[in-house]
């Protein structure tokens, strides 16, 4: 099972670009918007958005660094990465994600940002329960609950032929190797 690499400023410079470009923000929405930005970007460009691995939950997909970051800064969690998320987001009433500072648009690519914007505008304004729905697809139902949806669910998913999904599970490995 292949998981990406994740990268931490791309992450969190994606939740506040999104953010700035959602009505709501709450942690389940930039959580499956984020789900399937990387997903559309892993299929067109071969690579993820955040490198965030993506563990299937009750309600869908959840990005599981970016989540516990967000827990972390709201108090009830942990996260190597809270002294980086600290100063970007808050989180209010629980579930509400608000941005501390704009998105740092140098750590995102134009394709990174235009997936963002395509799938925003797709998924947006679905309703909780919608975006449930709609995360619950072939990656989600054939991981264990509670487990990492692997990439080569995720590119499944998409259609991708079995060629393409061996190449980029074998060059995401061989990345988390020079690391």
């Amino acid at each position: 099972m292949t998981t990406p690499v994740f990268n931490p400023l791309k992450a969190f410079n994606s939740v506040l670009y999104i953010i700035s470009k959602l009505k709501k923000s709450d942690m389940h929405k930039i959580s499956k918007i984020l789900y399937f930005a990387d997903m559309e970007h892993l299929t067109m460009y071969g690579r993820p958005i955040t490198g965030d691995t993506y563990i299937a939950m009750d309600y869908g997909p959840v990005p599981s660094v970016v989540y516990d970051a967000f827990k972390a800064v709201r108090g009830d969690g942990a996260s190597q990465y809270l002294s980086e998320a600290k100063y970007m987001f808050g989180i209010r009433n629980r579930f509400i994600v608000e941005p501390l500072r704009d998105a740092d648009l140098r750590y995102l690519s134009k394709t990174d940002i235009q997936i963002i914007d395509e799938v925003i505008n797709q998924y947006g304004d679905y309703s909780w329960t919608d975006i449930v729905n709609i995360s619950h697809q072939y990656a989600w139902s054939n991981t264990p609950l509670n487990q990492a949806i692997s990439i080569e669910n995720i590119l499944a998913e998409k259609r991708q032929e079995i060629e393409y999904i061996t190449y980029i599970s074998e060059f995401i490995n061989n990345q988390k190797r020079v690391m």
